[in-house]
């Protein structure tokens, strides 16, 4: 079952940056967005017909996308419950942050420990219109909303610092957003830049769409075709490149439908073309 492409927060050019029931003005709503494609697959409301329609037509030839969106945002759950309740992590920097909906990082986190601290990036105007829903901490943790895009580090980092105490681990989340770099060494270089500035201790959990089926491969072809931002899918040995120098967590990098999946009285989970990893930083 293939997974066609990540979130797409991190856009520039045609997409547009409108929010359903505001002033579009000049703004051309015919054009899909990655970002609202997306919370269509998941449900929300933030998406135009247009939005509708590219996300009906990949649904109808893969009916399983809605699943595997579904499946990315259940990985991200897992992976942050993890990193809270076993790792003892109080610190989230989540870069490509996307359109609320159910279960932000924020929320899963300060559900099991309100004291919680998360620092959210994203550099899409549409997204920062629904900032104040990311802002939504408990009284015990923080929430910051930071405006830097996904090619600079170093201001990610020092922006992160008004919020995040280095000098404790924090987690950096990469939730389908790395496709978004089309070469492969440069978006090493990114995540080795982000991670050389958190200290030790600190964790990756990183997910991302792999080119592991030729279905797979013709669906995103198709979806670049649409219009809305490039993702570039990757091998699984790509993704696992990105936890270079870190302690993987069991399972390691693997489908992720497969890093500790919740107990299911069904079966196995069903698999998909997407691979996730969470990795500790000596």
């Amino acid at each position: 079952m293939p997974f066609v492409f990540g979130k797409g927060f991190f856009v520039t050019g045609s997409d547009s940056f409108a929010t359903p029931g505001e002033s579009q003005g000049d703004i051309d709503t015919t054009v899909p967005h990655s970002a609202r494609i997306w919370n269509y697959w998941l449900g929300g409301k933030d998406n135009y017909p247009i939005d509708q329609m590219i996300g009906n037509q990949v649904r109808d030839t893969y009916p399983d996308i809605v699943f595997a969106a579904q499946a990315s945002r259940h990985y991200l759950a897992r992976a942050v419950r993890h990193l809270v309740a076993e790792a003892g992590v109080r610190q989230f920097l989540d870069v490509g942050t996307g359109l609320p909906t159910a279960d932000n990082t924020h929320e899963i986190a300060q559900r099991l420990a309100p004291e919680c601290r998360i620092a959210y990036v994203d550099n899409d105007p549409l997204v920062l219109v629904h900032a104040n829903a990311l802002l939504a901490s408990t009284p015990e943790g923080s929430c910051d909303y930071i405006d830097a895009d996904l090619r600079d580090p170093d201001a990610i980092l020092a922006a992160a610092a008004r919020t995040l105490d280095f000098d404790r681990p924090i987690a950096l989340i990469l939730n389908g957003i790395m496709g978004h770099v089309a070469d492969t060494g440069e978006a090493h270089g990114i995540v080795r830049r982000l991670l050389d500035g958190l200290p030790s201790g600190s964790y990756l959990s990183l997910s991302d769409g792999t080119d592991t089926s030729e279905a797979t491969v013709q669906a995103h072809d198709e979806y670049n075709e649409s219009g809305a931002v490039p993702y570039n899918l990757r091998g699984p040995e790509e993704i696992a490149g990105f936890f270079d120098g870190l302690d993987l967590v069991e399972p390691g990098v693997v489908p992720f439908t497969e890093w500790r999946p919740d107990p299911d009285p069904f079966g196995s989970p069903q698999e998909i073309d997407g691979y996730g990893g969470v990795g500790r930083k000596p």
